[in-house]
């Protein structure tokens, strides 16, 4: 990596990119989020937004694509490689090196995205295991606490079936399984493996078990240079923010790094000298966003209030909202059905409590009927997604039918309910009630239900005097939040707890980001408790 000049990371929905750009931001790199729109929306603008903004800077990319037709969402990363290197013919055109977030349980449109990243004869090593989470690849077949993913129910919220093997996921893209003891071997064996892959124009699917499975697995890829783009979860994201700090540790700020070709070989004829203005390394941490740590640290902020927003009605969440009631916070649980309707739009009291917490209510024929304002519901259904109806596709690269699924292992302990994502937005597949597949009568969309919270949300941040910080779970919910309010933008500040991202607006305001599906029944109340300590300390951890 220390050939290379630029890094830039796509996601495919926000809590994604900002928990890369979170896993990248360090002493020796900083990292930014940008907040991307559709196609038709990306012009020069962009480009000149992408271009870093400090030496050693990793721009991470919120494509908002995870639920987009696969069309769209591979345009877009095409796009957003295109904006990144507009001149190929520029001296950093071959410099950039790519990181694709994508989700640890295979979901979105992982074929598609995958398929425009390898257009080009560019090399792809997918790796989408995330140890910290429980969620390991073995035999290329992704397993949850031991459980093959087809054989689990973390998909019991999609109107598909899982995917039996991560080849199977990618639909007709050939592949080449890269199997735990060729990870576990030597660097020079497993890059010959990544090599031989990419020659063949097959994606290398790695196996990997632990953090230092994918720490080998990035070492070798960056020894062969930029033109092996990564692919995986947020694991993988931490492994190469592991290698950067590394890297460039060892280099030094001063220390002037090896002038290289192309492969990021050394040049043969090459000469000690000054790095380039665009290969120095960044501010050390004390630097790190010290704008929004000053903005959040201040007494202002502590007089800011903080508006939780829980895009969601699974019981999980809603012990976590219990909890932070339990502290004080006041709760206001939105009808599905005011929603909905285009109506009258529903308002929010003024936010004058120093947290309010905003929840959905039950889904139109749940058990129970959605309680009033100020109580958790406790029973409670998975809601709709915005994703259109299955998209058939099949990658330009990849001609023929797809593989056949692999076999997993018979896990030790029998499948037990494993949270699926869930945000409003982070279930596949068409319209729904009540987490039920298909479309049946009195379906409710997902897509609507989500932009109408995301205006309840918009109208009460604009109607009060002042600014408000944010606490925001699930992608999909955070980022129809952020587009209500205009922030295009995000700089990280830290990481309160794996996956909720501490970030900050241009103007100084606290955003913090979390999958809907992460998170003990605690982490709300950590949240919180890190944006407003009691004392002057700072809790979020660099």
């Amino acid at each position: 990596m220390a050939a290379s000049r630029r890094l830039l990371a796509i996601a495919d929905d926000l809590s994604g990119a900002a928990e890369v750009a979170a896993a990248l931001h360090s002493r020796t790199t900083r990292s930014r989020v940008l907040l991307i729109g559709r196609p038709g929306a990306v012009n020069g603008g962009v480009a000149r937004t992408l271009r870093p903004r400090h030496p050693g800077e990793a721009t991470v990319l919120d494509l908002d694509s995870r639920y987009r037709p696969a069309t769209e969402a591979a345009e877009a990363v095409r796009e957003a490689l295109r904006l990144s290197s507009p001149d190929e013919n520029a001296p950093d055109a071959l410099d950039t090196l790519v990181l694709k977030k994508i989700d640890s349980l295979l979901r979105g449109n992982v074929a598609a995205e995958i398929a425009a990243l390898a257009e080009g004869g560019a090399g792809v090593v997918l790796a989408p295991a995330l140890p910290i989470a429980g969620r390991v690849v073995r035999s290329g077949v992704v397993h949850l606490g031991g459980v093959a993913l087809h054989e689990s129910d973390a998909w019991r919220a999609e109107t598909l079936p899982p995917p039996a093997s991560v080849a199977h996921a990618l639909g007709g893209l050939p592949t080449a399984l890269v199997p735990l003891t060729t990870v576990r071997a030597s660097r020079h064996t497993l890059l010959t493996a990544l090599r031989t892959a990419a020659a063949a124009g097959r994606v290398a699917i790695c196996d990997a078990e632990t953090d230092a499975d994918l720490d080998a697995v990035v070492e070798a890829a960056l020894a062969e240079g930029p033109r092996m783009r990564l692919v995986g979860s947020g694991g993988l994201a931490l492994a190469l923010g592991r290698h950067l700090r590394t890297t460039l540790n060892a280099i030094g700020a001063g220390a002037a790094p090896a002038a290289t070709g192309k492969r990021g070989a050394p040049a043969a004829d090459a000469a000690p000298a000054a790095p380039p203005a665009e290969m120095a390394v960044a501010a050390p941490p004390a630097e790190m966003a010290v704008g929004a740590a000053r903005a959040a640290a201040s007494p202002a902020s502590a007089r800011r209030p903080v508006l939780v927003v829980v895009g969601t009605a699974e019981p999980a969440a809603a012990e976590q909202v219990r909890r932070l009631v339990e502290d004080g916070a006041v709760h206001h649980q939105l009808p599905l059905a005011e929603l909905l309707s285009g109506g009258a739009p529903v308002r929010l009291p003024p936010l004058t409590a120093p947290v309010t917490v905003v929840s959905l209510g039950t889904p139109s024929g749940a058990p129970d009927p959605a309680p009033p304002h100020g109580a958790v519901a406790t029973d409670t259904a998975p809601l709709p997604s915005p994703r259109p109806a299955p998209e058939a596709i099949t990658p330009a690269a990849a001609p023929g039918p797809a593989p056949k699924p692999a076999p997993s292992p018979t896990p030790d302990t029998p499948p037990t309910p494993a949270s699926p994502s869930i945000d409003t937005a982070d279930h596949t597949g068409p319209d729904r009630p009540d987490g039920q597949t298909g479309k049946q009568p009195g379906a409710v969309s997902g897509r609507r239900l989500v932009l109408g919270l995301a205006r309840v949300i918009g109208d009460a941040v604009a109607a009060h005097h002042g600014a408000v910080d944010l606490v925001l779970t699930g992608g999909e919910t955070a980022r129809r939040v952020l587009d209500a309010l205009a922030v295009a933008e995000l700089d990280p500040v830290g990481q309160v707890h794996h996956g909720a991202v501490h970030l900050a607006t241009p103007d100084g305001r606290s955003v913090v980001t979390r999958p809907g599906s992460f998170g003990d029944p605690d982490s709300l109340r950590q949240i919180v408790q890190a944006l407003r300590p009691h004392s002057t300390e700072w809790k979020v951890t660099p």
